[in-house]
């Protein structure tokens, strides 16, 4: 089943967050130093402009740093160097999200002429840039399984966005969203096999998918504009971090598809970060001595701005 083309208003129209991403953890017993790395911060890109940002952290760092890392998004170190029970984390942001072009899948170019395009892509921003995104990574390996998969949805000739939002269609349908089902170091061949799992999970699939046929794929951070039931209102602190992948259209450019909601990423989709997979973009990581196990909480709240 193909959905029908994704059309969006010529007209550039947006819609303004204010994005609060709370991070704490609660050690057993005294943690004399930790080393933590963030991807938190909201990064601009052609469809996302970032108003404001700042980034708190308790206890206050000895060291802290913000750099851009090698995918262009903002990275934050903090090294905490006197003993601490627990250690927290609030990302504020304000982003407006605008609707890109409007987009005529069946119209793209077909999807072996963007693969075979890519051997004559050169310069940093058309070459490396964007063919880096072919390769295997660390949670995202090409394999049989992907590829046969990913077949019945890239036949021979089909324009590369009308292919790449029937395999977003297809994963929606034949896999189910299941919590349980899977952790963060869930191997994409037991997902696979299962065909349960999460936003993390569905993005590798599909971003294995689209690499087994040769496009370049990458892994999107971020968060989802939800909407409460009707008549009721919205639960500050209910929205929960999100996943969605990106794929390589040729002239068309990057398309964000979302599996898990089997729809092209709009201006409900807010952009924290991107990377080849979640390895590269993992909202939070660190090294700590002591603490005899953690409790952890997060929370997180998009709340939509009257313009």
């Amino acid at each position: 089943m193909t959905p029908p083309p994704v059309s969006l208003s010529d007209e550039p129209s947006s819609l303004r967050y204010r994005v609060r991403h709370a991070t704490a953890y609660d050690y057993g017993e005294d943690v004399p130093v930790s080393h933590h790395l963030l991807h938190l911060t909201a990064r601009p890109h052609p469809r996302q402009r970032v108003r404001r940002s700042l980034l708190t952290v308790e206890p206050t760092p000895a060291v802290r740093s913000d750099r851009v890392d090698y995918f262009g998004n903002t990275v934050t170190y903090v090294a905490v160097q006197e003993p601490h029970r627990s250690f927290t984390v609030i990302a504020e942001s304000e982003v407006e999200v605008f609707d890109g072009p409007a987009l005529d899948a069946d119209a793209t170019t077909p999807w072996e002429q963007v693969r075979d395009g890519l051997r004559g892509l050169s310069g940093p921003e058309d070459g490396a840039e964007i063919t880096q995104y072919c390769f295997d990574s660390t949670l995202v390996a090409s394999s049989p399984e992907l590829l046969n998969y990913a077949r019945t949805s890239f036949t021979p000739g089909r324009p590369v966005a009308a292919a790449a939002i029937d395999l977003m269609t297809r994963i929606n349908e034949e896999f189910a969203f299941d919590p349980t089902a899977t952790t963060v170091s869930t191997p994409i061949a037991e997902v696979m096999r299962k065909r349960r799992g999460v936003c993390q999970d569905f993005a590798h699939v599909i971003i294995g998918c689209f690499r087994a046929v040769g496009l370049p794929a990458r892994y999107v951070s971020g968060y989802l504009r939800t909407l409460p039931p009707p008549g009721r209102e919205r639960l500050v602190g209910s929205d929960v971090s999100h996943a969605w992948a990106s794929v390589w259209c040729g002239a068309a450019g990057w398309l964000d598809v979302c599996p898990t909601n089997a729809c092209v990423a709009n201006r409900d989709f807010i952009t924290v970060a991107w990377g080849r997979d979640y390895d590269d973009v993992s909202p939070a990581r660190g090294i700590l001595v002591g603490g005899a196990g953690h409790g952890l909480s997060v929370s997180v709240d998009v709340e939509p701005i009257e313009s």
